[in-house]
């Protein structure tokens, strides 16, 4: 969900132009309904910011670099936004920067907003942020009043403590809800990221977690890629059947799994097909894939019933981070094109260059 990341990301920046866009109608309708002017030209003059802001934060979004501060950034501007323009209608009619409804509600949006990313500590800073900025808005603008009157207003009613400590509350439970949510989808995400035959991280759960391990990269650790596929494995599918190739599937994934370090995975893409993620140099990664190779190669897989031992082999392409690709799309297609040519060659060999 997190490769969405930049496409969270993305999808999130859409969303705020067009919402953004439809704001220009908020100030319109106002003046049809005869609001104050200066409240009109207030309500415009921020749609209108709020427009351009939109506009750079959508091409920061669309930039091919993963900018981890981004969801931050826009998640604060969301919320300062929201706090800038009741403090703007505040200089009008103090009671409006506490009691106004609508603007108000923009900061239960922002905090709705960074489920899309699919990230809770995102949601709890836009909603403690939210909170902290409204509490000292509040806060100032009651210190502020110098008579009970300027706390009452004919279209914003009055200003209390109890009704702010109520938007407050509400603020927190939004932000409370909206981080279950975020939760749950993670642990469904979690639950369908698992292979049922090997155990083994699967596609959507790679698509998950590389965004994390990109953004843990610019830490000066390094990142290859292998790309490996079992040789003629249908052949030994239908030689020793279903139910032992599921077996010999199992055995060939022990092996692969030993060379393994800590914090490394071993993802099943699909059939006989896996991503190993090494956190090593490309001559290191070839270096312990050709071990795993002979490895393989010489623990046969025993079937029992009287068959016969059947030795497996595997393809293997590698590539490395960022030199082949900064991001898993080119990663893994340097890696396919370099195990198909090994494929080509007669199999059984790991290619880390291209020829």
């Amino acid at each position: 969900m997190l490769e969405l990341g930049a496409g969270g990301e993305l999808l999130v920046a859409r969303l705020r132009a067009a919402l953004s866009a439809l704001l220009l109608l908020l100030p319109l309708a106002g003046a049809l309904s005869g609001a104050d002017v200066g409240e009109t030209v207030i309500g415009l003059g921020a749609a209108v910011f709020v427009n351009l802001m939109a506009q750079i934060w959508l091409a920061l979004a669309r930039d091919r670099r993963r900018h981890a501060w981004l969801p931050y950034a826009t998640s604060a501007y969301d919320v300062t936004t929201t706090t800038g323009v009741l403090a703007l209608l505040s200089l009008g009619d103090r009671v409006a920067g506490m009691n106004s409804m609508v603007v108000w509600s923009f900061y239960l949006i922002a905090i709705a907003m960074t489920a899309l990313r699919n990230d809770g500590r995102l949601t709890l800073f836009a909603g403690a942020l939210a909170m902290l900025q409204y509490g000292v808005l509040v806060a100032v603008l009651f210190a502020g009043a110098q008579a009970p009157e300027q706390l009452v207003s004919a279209d914003y009613g009055t200003g209390t403590v109890a009704n702010q400590l109520e938007r407050l509350l509400v603020l927190l439970l939004m932000t409370v809800l909206t981080a279950c949510i975020v939760h749950r989808m993670q642990r469904l995400v979690q639950m369908s990221g698992r292979d049922g035959l090997t155990g083994l991280p699967n596609r959507m759960w790679l698509l998950q977690h590389m965004p994390h391990v990109f953004e843990n990269l610019r830490d000066g650790r390094s990142l290859s890629v292998a790309l490996v596929d079992l040789d003629r494995f249908r052949l030994v599918n239908d030689e020793i059947g279903r139910p032992d190739a599921d077996r010999a599937l199992r055995h060939a994934v022990a092996i692969l799994s030993q060379g393994l370090h800590e914090g490394e995975r071993l993802v099943r893409l699909g059939g006989e097909e896996f991503v190993a993620l090494l956190h090593c140099p490309l001559g290191t990664a070839w270096e312990r894939m050709e071990h795993l190779r002979r490895s393989l190669w010489d623990q046969p897989f025993h079937p029992g019933r009287g068959l016969d031992p059947q030795r497996l082999s595997f393809s293997a392409g590698l590539s490395a981070w960022p030199q082949d690709g900064d991001d898993l799309s080119r990663l893994l297609g340097a890696a396919d094109r370099r195990l198909q040519v090994g494929k080509a060659q007669g199999g059984n060999r790991v290619m880390a260059r291209d020829p």
